[in-house]
């Protein structure tokens, strides 16, 4: 089991490189055919028109940004490729980006976004990689707007609570298991039940990754006072992690996401990858 398309979300932010770094690279390791995407969106008549200015002015000074930014996200997606020996795509559609990009995620393996950045001037939505990650069915790998030192995948945290939200992302995510030299089966706050956990929380999903070839360990820990997800984060810390798996908790109303706390913060403080299933 691999990867075979890799769909990375291409923008003209100044931290695209990132995640195009790491797109890159895993569609090398896993010899999978990489498509840069891009979505232009529409020319919207400004809220505060009022005829006091030719609609052409507005129009031309939309024409000239949708051009820059596909210029800019053009030239780092090549600029990310060049020199590797990949099969690659690039791919505009005309439409927003919340909306084109789901669809286009249903046609890949994985998607690669970026983390949101607060500076960013953007109209990307903030919530880009929950929404996708819920829409579009397909796993998502989100790439910190800090950027990462390496490749991620060496030593992996799998968060574990017997969800189905935390089954679907390991099973999406054994390709990069498989490849770790580590996988840490993280249990917070563990309890023994018949629907839930067995006897020893995380011990069966060690079994099952094991059967996978997954070099795999279990740690059991207590959040206590503090917020499950700022646990995580601490576990990362703590073992040098370069990737964190886990389940998406939430869903869409009226267009707002409603997240559980854990995935809430981890995609708001993360310093390294985090891959993400719903």
């Amino acid at each position: 089991m691999a990867y075979k398309t890799i769909l990375v979300h291409c923008d003209a932010s100044k931290n695209v490189a990132h995640r195009l770094g790491v797109a890159a690279e895993l569609a090398q390791q896993q010899g999978a055919h990489l498509v840069g995407f891009h979505a232009r969106p529409p020319f919207q008549t400004p809220v505060f028109f009022d005829g006091g200015f030719p609609m052409d002015d507005f129009f031309k000074s939309y024409e000239a940004s949708v051009k820059a930014d596909l210029s800019v996200a053009l030239a780092a997606f090549e600029k990310a490729t060049k020199g590797r020996h990949l099969s690659t795509e690039w791919r505009v559609v005309d439409g927003f980006v919340e909306n084109d990009l789901p669809v286009q995620a249903r046609y890949a393996d994985l998607l690669v976004l970026g983390q949101t950045d607060p500076e960013s001037t953007l109209p990307t939505p903030t919530d880009l990689p929950e929404a996708v990650a819920i829409a579009s069915g397909r796993p998502v790998l989100v790439v910190p707007h800090i950027g990462v030192t390496a490749a991620p995948g060496k030593t992996v945290l799998l968060c574990w609570n017997a969800s189905r939200e935390s089954a679907r992302a390991a099973t999406d995510a054994l390709p990069l298991l498989k490849a770790a030299a580590k996988v840490i089966v993280l249990a917070i706050d563990a309890k023994s039940s018949p629907a839930g956990h067995g006897a020893e929380p995380g011990a069966d999903a060690a079994t099952w990754l094991a059967r996978h070839g997954v070099k795999v360990t279990v740690q059991r820990d207590v959040a206590a006072d503090t917020d499950v997800g700022a646990t995580i984060l601490s576990r990362a810390a703590d073992h040098a992690v370069d990737l964190i798996v886990m389940g998406l908790y939430g869903h869409s109303r009226m267009r707002e996401m409603v997240l559980g706390g854990a995935s809430r913060t981890l995609l708001g403080s993360m310093t390294v990858p985090v891959f993400m299933a719903h």
